[in-house]
């Protein structure tokens, strides 16, 4: 049986009931889970319409937007949840000279939940980032974004569709001659011509989400390291994107500031149900608030799935970076050249 997302004018579900829309087009691609009865969940889709019987008890949550329903999660009590792939990855290769940056990477993140990617530095997590938001173009492979394939656009519409992808940098990256108010406002003033009561409005709403209304005419030198990234996650949504991409997001922060910052990534992807993508090195959070992990060495990806999943590895180079241990298969020196001979011979 296919599945996938259908284009809708009109839409209605209940618990326990029905989903039902009058639809135009039907596209492949929705990851469909099966009842904890083994019944898997049947579909009615037909030329005009759409209609998913739902189990009882079970949670329905949909994202509309453009006259399109994407059923992003169906899933009775024990049941695998549905999945839509936002973003996908085929065969990802980059180099830098002699350096593989990105060796035949293929992987997923599924919308509507928290994918983080792990890594030691110079693993290449930076890399596959910039490839996925299209800041550099991979040597091979492709890269799609909400089924648009990002390599083969135009600057204009790679430019048009970053406006769904919102960025919370390591640093925060505020600009520093600009208060708290104009750092979030930045982003609606270049991309939108909205009237500045209706930017007041949607400023203040980011703020509070952030729990930093009232903040709005401090400078970032005024602010804590954690306010700092706070206003770097409230600029991050202010267009309301699709796909949120963090950057080391407690990276320099203390462990209560990080806890808050990992507490917002989760709340803001379950309530506003955007696509989390979370590059970092910290192995605590990620355990914390992921869905799914995917481990890089080396430009590779050596292990993938959940956190359960991912602490049951049996693989040494993961039990390695997992546990924190210095010695084991990822060696410390980057060079398997002889010290010596590196040093002495001309």
């Amino acid at each position: 049986m296919e599945w996938g997302v259908a284009r809708t004018t009109r839409l209605s579900g209940r618990e326990g009931g029905m989903l039902s829309g009058q639809t135009s087009h039907f596209q492949p691609g929705l990851c469909l889970g099966n009842s904890p009865s083994g019944m898997g969940m049947q579909s009615g889709i037909s030329e005009g319409k759409m209609s998913i019987p739902l189990f009882e008890h079970t949670a329905l949550r949909y994202i509309h937007e453009e006259l399109k329903v994407f059923p992003v999660k169906v899933a009775s009590p024990g049941s695998e949840w549905y999945c839509f792939t936002m973003i996908r990855i085929e065969h990802l290769r980059k180099s830098y000279k002699e350096l593989l940056a990105s060796d035949d990477i293929t992987c997923r993140f599924e919308t509507g939940k928290i994918t983080v990617i792990l890594g030691g530095s110079g693993a290449g997590k930076s890399t596959l980032l910039k490839q996925v938001v299209g800041l550099e173009r991979p040597d091979s492979g492709k890269v799609y974004f909400d089924d648009r394939e990002l390599t083969e656009l135009s600057k204009r519409e790679l430019y048009d569709l970053r406006k769904k992808m919102g960025m919370l940098f390591q640093g925060a990256a505020l600009f520093n001659s600009l208060s708290v108010y104009e750092n979030v406002a930045f982003p609606l003033r270049e991309h939108t011509e909205l009237a500045d009561s209706v930017i007041r409005t949607m400023v203040k709403m980011k703020l509070e989400m952030v729990g930093l209304r009232g903040t709005e005419e401090l400078m970032p030198s005024q602010l804590s390291g954690g306010m700092t990234k706070r206003v770097g996650l409230a600029r991050a949504l202010v267009m309301d994107p699709k796909v949120v991409f963090y950057d080391e997001p407690t990276s320099g922060l203390d462990p209560i500031s990080a806890g808050v910052i990992n507490k917002l990534i989760v709340d803001f992807t379950s309530t506003l149900g955007v696509t989390s993508v979370v590059v970092s090195h910290d192995i605590s959070s990620a355990f914390r608030i992921a869905d799914r992990i995917i481990i890089l060495y080396s430009g590779r990806i050596i292990a993938e799935g959940t956190p359960g999943e991912i602490g049951r590895s049996g693989d040494p180079r993961v039990l390695q970076f997992i546990r924190g241990e210095p010695e084991g298969p990822i060696p410390y020196n980057r060079t398997d050249k002889d010290y010596y001979e590196d040093i002495l011979l001309p």
